[in-house]
């Protein structure tokens, strides 16, 4: 019988020997569990942080283009009063220069008259002068259905000025 009792020391001795590898193999499997989950606690917190970072870096973008649509807008309102100014001085410069023609139209046609009138030596005949003068103006801006005033040579003879303060502001 010792021989058995000596057999079931060295199960038992077996057994404890497995039941220490099994806690080993538990407490290394633990251990390895412990590892991966700060592992993927790392990850993520590395994940967080990159994300936040793309959020920053995109709320950074939107200011700074924030920041450059109102400069450009800034600079097309800018353009914008600039081509209505000019286009202003434009619409000023075409009436003055269709007045100023007129005028010309109308001065050249007095040169024809006091041309057609004089006896040849460069002498008026005055008797009628003054009168056929008036007249052939007058018929002149019937003709031509201008009777503005301002195209009348004998009631307006102020030239036209401007100064560069008025025509150009800026």
């Amino acid at each position: 019988m010792a021989s058995s009792s000596g057999n079931s020391s060295s199960v038992c001795t077996g057994q404890l020997q497995n039941s220490g590898s099994e806690e080993e193999l538990q407490q290394l499997m633990d251990q390895r569990k412990r590892k991966r989950m700060q592992s993927n606690r790392e990850s993520a917190r590395r994940s967080r942080m990159r994300k936040q970072k793309h959020l920053d870096d995109l709320m950074a973008e939107v200011v700074q283009l924030r920041k450059e649509n109102n400069q450009i807008l800034t600079s097309i309102n800018l353009s914008t009063q600039h081509f209505l100014n000019i286009e202003a001085e434009n619409s000023i410069l075409r009436a003055q220069t269709m007045e100023l023609g007129q005028r010309l139209e109308s001065l050249n046609e007095i040169l024809h008259f006091i041309n057609t009138t004089s006896n040849g030596n460069g002498v008026f005949e005055t008797d009628l002068h003054h009168e056929d003068m008036i007249n052939h103006h007058n018929i002149f801006m019937n003709n031509n259905n201008n009777n503005h005033p301002s195209n009348l040579l004998y009631l307006n003879q102020q030239p036209i000025m401007a100064s560069a303060d008025q025509t150009f502001p800026y």
